[in-house]
């Protein structure tokens, strides 16, 4: 096993330059356009009671850039666990990565983020006059361009390589298999579509 950052550079060696100097401590705007653009976010964070990387997604442009260190992410429904939330009250580093439907790069932000209610924030990211019911808002401290390549070695985008969704567990399947089979799954996926259009906002 390898236990030193010695033992990993004498494998890896140092990084490309270029590599270094796509790290700056803000958002330009070239980065701003990846936010600008994204429909989807993933939010890692970590507390005391481990790491949490939860999904976030909503239209284009749904984070907003307060200014090029600022972001501000509302927190749309879900299933009220707020792992991130917890993990931010007790540690406030985060790590987001954008992603951008059809393009290979993605954008990693690092920073620190706190936690507001304020009624003037909330209705900025009202939707059919539903506000969130909070948004978190993201001290920036480092942005970073990754290359294409973990995209184009996945195919991410490569319609073809989509799965026919009948072909994998339904979210009913899975809870009912957790549930240890006192939960009606067929029910659950029955009503799910009306209930996801119900409960977005």
């Amino acid at each position: 096993m390898l236990t030193t950052i010695e033992q990993l550079e004498e494998i890896y060696g140092k990084p490309h330059e270029r590599s270094l100097w796509k790290e700056i401590d803000y958002l330009n705007e070239d980065y701003q356009a990846f936010v600008k653009a994204s429909p989807f976010v993933v939010f890692a964070s970590s507390g005391p009671e481990g790491m949490d990387c939860s999904p976030k997604g909503d239209a284009p442009g749904f984070v907003q850039i307060l200014d090029e260190r600022t972001l501000a992410i509302p927190d749309r429904p879900g299933n009220n666990r707020i792992d991130t939330l917890r993990n931010i009250i007790a540690d406030p580093r985060i790590a987001l990565l954008f992603i951008v439907p059809g393009v290979g790069e993605t954008l990693r932000v690092n920073g620190r983020a706190e936690i507001s209610a304020e009624p003037a924030l909330l209705e900025r990211f009202a939707v059919d006059g539903k506000l969130p019911r909070t948004v978190i808002i993201v001290k920036v401290e480092a942005t970073y361009f990754h290359c294409s390549k973990a995209v184009v070695r996945s195919k991410l985008w490569d319609p073809a390589r989509q799965i026919e969704r009948a072909s994998f567990p339904s979210p009913g399947a899975i809870l009912k298999r957790l549930s240890s089979g006192g939960f009606d799954g067929d029910a659950y996926d029955r009503d799910l579509p009306e209930r996801v259009k119900a409960t977005l906002y």
